[in-house]
């Protein structure tokens, strides 16, 4: 699947286009997918107007409604609340940019977690990506 990487921020991208590239590669996907990597103050901003949440979150999905468009949609991530939950959750940034970008990328498949039933196949759907790109949640 081609992912097209757009960073919005002062985070240096190299390591994470190839690390991208890695969880995505074994993604049978004929469409593409954008990922928008945005500051704290941007994720805000966008959750409070698509979401009427005053407050960051950590990653946003919007789904492509236009069927001449060959993408799935885009996926915005807040790099300063990846790193933040990175080390609340004791694992490295990578492994937490992988999560948000499999997270997302699974809503704009139609995965969603509202009920314990859909959060239990989510979950179980981003494990297996995660699993394959060698960054799988390591038990503490």
């Amino acid at each position: 699947m081609k992912v097209n990487l757009f960073n919005q921020t002062e985070y240096p991208m190299d390591h994470i286009e190839a690390l991208i590239k890695h969880i995505f590669k074994d993604e049978k996907q004929r469409l593409s997918m954008q990922l928008i990597f945005v500051t704290q103050e941007e994720i805000h901003r966008l959750n409070l107007a698509y979401r009427m949440i005053d407050k960051p979150t950590d990653v946003l999905s919007f789904p492509n409604d236009d069927p001449k468009d060959r993408s799935l949609g885009d996926v915005f991530i807040s790099i300063e609340q990846a790193i933040k939950q990175a080390e609340d959750y004791g694992h490295s940034v990578e492994r937490e940019i992988g999560f948000l970008a499999v997270h997302g990328y699974l809503h704009l498949l139609g995965y969603d977690h509202h009920t314990k039933e859909e959060e239990a196949v989510m979950t179980q759907k981003q494990e297996e990506i995660l699993t394959k790109a060698d960054l799988e949640r390591k038990a503490s």
